[in-house]
């Protein structure tokens, strides 16, 4: 019996790890693309994904040689791990991760290093990475 009663708290926990939290969220992201003189080369808008809301845009901007991820106006339901990718596949097994996400809401930038094929990454995730949960995607043009 207590062995019975233990799985069911791990599967409990499992199930619910990565869905949408009531509680504080991180303060909104400073960084900002000076748009005047970057060039954006990729926009697309943000869809939910199975186990979380995404809106908002995705913008990758090219800044004199160095490229940058801006997620724009994003709402973005709370979770324990959640990164930021830019992936091939629109589940993340061949992707780049930009870092955990800096808030669940208003503007956030990241550094993208090197510089990827964007013909074969086309994809921008926001990820949970400890129970491989996607919140969101959005696919690049």
């Amino acid at each position: 019996m207590k062995k019975l009663i233990n799985l069911s708290l791990i599967v409990t926990t499992l199930m619910i790890g990565c869905s949408k939290q009531n509680g504080t969220s991180t303060v909104p992201g400073t960084g900002m693309v000076d748009t005047t003189k970057a060039i954006l080369r990729f926009s697309a808008p943000f869809y939910n994904g199975p186990y979380g809301t995404v809106s908002g845009e995705a913008k990758i901007f090219d800044d004199a040689g160095r490229l940058q991820l801006k997620l724009a106006g994003v709402n973005i339901s709370n979770g324990p791990d959640l990164h930021v990718y830019i992936s091939r596949e629109l589940l993340p097994a061949n992707y780049i991760d930009l870092g955990r996400l800096q808030s669940t809401s208003g503007n956030q930038v990241y550094a993208i290093p090197g510089n990827p094929d964007f013909s074969q990454y086309r994809f921008v995730l926001v990820h949970c990475q400890r129970f491989n949960h996607l919140f969101g995607s959005a696919e690049l043009r």
